[in-house]
């Protein structure tokens, strides 16, 4: 039997003990590699969060506006929204708002006030400038609305969505629904429904998302079916006509949607609007 060199045996023993002692640093080397790492990633983010943070505050601008009467008097405790944000506040003796700190952009305003019929604008928000608007509210024959509080008149509304479904003369989609499907945008529902037509518009004069009818001879122009925008209500306050789906409130805030495809089936109560195109009637949960 052949001898092993005594030199030889150390050195595998040095060898041994040096890789039982060198495994543990090395994998604590990884994983303190694999912690910086990860933190970097996370300070990355968090300084590209900021630089954001930073580049939306110097060019935020100021919206200045006055909401009076049909005769021009000054209207207290107007409440003026921008839909789709946090953005509401409620106009002073003197009939003014302002809010300040807001991101250039185009936004749907909705102004309402107790015994007032409500109006909605679009408006486009310039860069680091302020915008000055005005807005006059006509008095409403429904006396309802004057004593009837914000969460009541919610509630009260979604038992009529609810009412008007089990007729069943339109096309609906609930709270439910909405919230298992998780689209992000709420024109994302509408392009299954039937007779609706969801188009990307961009020209010289409109950048958007439209609902257009496709019920044959709802043309206003004459250009047959798929020309006519339908008209578009948000909790019941009509929208500008050609209006831009992506002004909407997100999905997470719609209680629920209703779709009449032309006068015939819409009911009573959207009397008012032009529906020779059809309407379309968004509900939101908190309500404007």
């Amino acid at each position: 039997m052949k001898k092993t060199p005594r030199n030889s045996l150390r050195v595998r023993q040095h060898i041994v003990r040096f890789a039982l002692f060198a495994a543990p640093l090395l994998t604590t080397d990884l994983g303190a590699q694999q912690r910086t790492s990860i933190l970097d990633r996370a300070a990355q983010e968090k300084e590209r969060e900021a630089a954001m943070a930073r580049r939306l505050a110097s060019a935020q601008s100021v919206i200045d506006g006055v909401v009076t009467d049909t005769l021009l008097r000054p209207l207290v405790s107007a409440d003026v929204s921008v839909v789709g944000t946090s953005a509401r506040v409620v106009t002073g003796e003197n009939g003014r708002f302002r809010m300040l700190q807001v991101p250039p952009g185009q936004y749907l305003v909705v102004v309402r006030r107790i015994g007032f019929a409500p109006t909605s604008g679009i408006i486009d928000v310039p860069d680091k400038d302020t915008l000055r608007l005005t807005y006059s509210l006509t008095r409403s024959n429904n006396l309802l609305d004057t004593v009837r509080i914000k969460e009541r008149r919610v509630g009260m509304r979604m038992l009529a969505f609810e009412r008007r479904r089990l007729v069943g003369d339109g096309q609906f989609i609930t709270q439910e629904e909405i919230d298992r499907r998780g689209s992000r945008e709420v024109s994302d529902f509408l392009r299954n429904t039937r007779g609706v037509d969801v188009s990307r518009i961009t020209d010289q004069q409109f950048a958007g998302t439209v609902a257009l009818s496709r019920r044959a001879g709802g043309s206003l122009t004459g250009e047959g079916s798929g020309a006519c925008p339908m008209q578009i209500l948000l909790d019941g306050i009509v929208l500008p006509r050609f209006f831009n789906l992506d002004l909407l409130p997100p999905p997470k805030q719609i209680a629920g949607i209703e779709i009449y495809n032309g006068p015939a089936t819409t009911p009573p109560e959207f009397s008012g609007p032009d529906r020779r195109c059809g309407t379309i009637a968004v509900w939101t949960r908190d309500g404007y």
